[in-house]
């Protein structure tokens, strides 16, 4: 049995001092939760964010990572910065990274290799377009996304990979894949990890939907047996909000 995992990604939302409010009110009402619980905060806000959820079940990721270890790349933060701190995750790849920061398959794939060398659980994003859905190309699309950017890790590494499967229409757009649309793509997601690493190793990950995964709509989700989590946007930024989506087996 795979354990469910939700996480949350704040985006460039919460000041540290509105992130230090955010994460006291979420404590106490996800505490007995059966998901691992993830919040994944802006660069500013991870100091504070794990100063908070020390002791807590909630694990602190960032949304974003450099895949070289230092060097002269103003702005940016390596992996081993990050382990230091204490994060545990880190998101790559996602659909606003790729559309307005130029990232691309082979950045993705370097960021991922980075990020399990130096320790930390990359939650990998990958989906399709509007038009590449009505094109048909879907299921190329995230197959191609999902090998590329676990080209070069082990079997071992792969297992402890989070997948996010977003498809970029239902981002921000209270637009939703329904529960068997998401369950079938991110069935042929495990299904292209099978093919190339074995049925243990695509038994293990866990793959996540990240489409404007709500409290309406989590229990519908859920209960599709290839999704194993969310990746959670505007539902994050309110802790009752969260906590229900966490909580969703309650």
């Amino acid at each position: 049995m795979r354990t469910p995992i939700i996480a949350g990604n704040w985006k460039m939302n919460k000041t540290p001092a509105e992130a230090k409010v955010l994460v006291n009110e979420l404590k106490p009402l996800v505490k007995d939760a059966n998901a691992t619980v993830v919040i994944c905060v802006p660069y500013v806000d991870l100091c504070t964010a794990l100063k908070e959820t020390e002791g807590t079940n909630i694990h602190v990721g960032a949304q974003n990572v450099h895949f070289m270890e230092s060097g002269a790349y103003t702005g940016e933060i390596s992996a081993a910065m990050l382990k230091e701190m204490g994060v545990e995750y880190v998101i790559i790849g996602h659909s606003e990274r790729r559309q307005y920061f130029g990232e691309t398959d082979a950045t993705v794939n370097l960021r991922t290799l980075a990020a399990v060398k130096a320790g930390l659980t990359p939650i990998i994003c990958v989906g399709e377009r509007k038009e590449e859905r009505e094109a048909g190309y879907t299921n190329a699309l995230v197959e191609y996304q999902t090998l590329i950017a676990l080209n070069g890790l082990t079997d071992e590494e792969i297992k402890n990979v989070v997948i996010a499967y977003e498809p970029v229409w239902a981002i921000g757009t209270g637009l939703t894949a329904t529960d068997e649309q998401a369950n079938e793509t991110i069935g042929v997601i495990r299904e292209a990890i099978q093919r190339k690493y074995g049925k243990e190793v695509a038994d293990t990950v866990r793959i996540q939907y990240g489409g404007s995964m709500n409290p309406k709509n989590v229990k519908g989700l859920m209960a599709q047996p290839e999704i194993d989590g969310g990746l959670i946007g505007g539902a994050s930024l309110k802790a009752p909000d969260f906590s229900l989506v966490v909580n969703y087996d309650k």
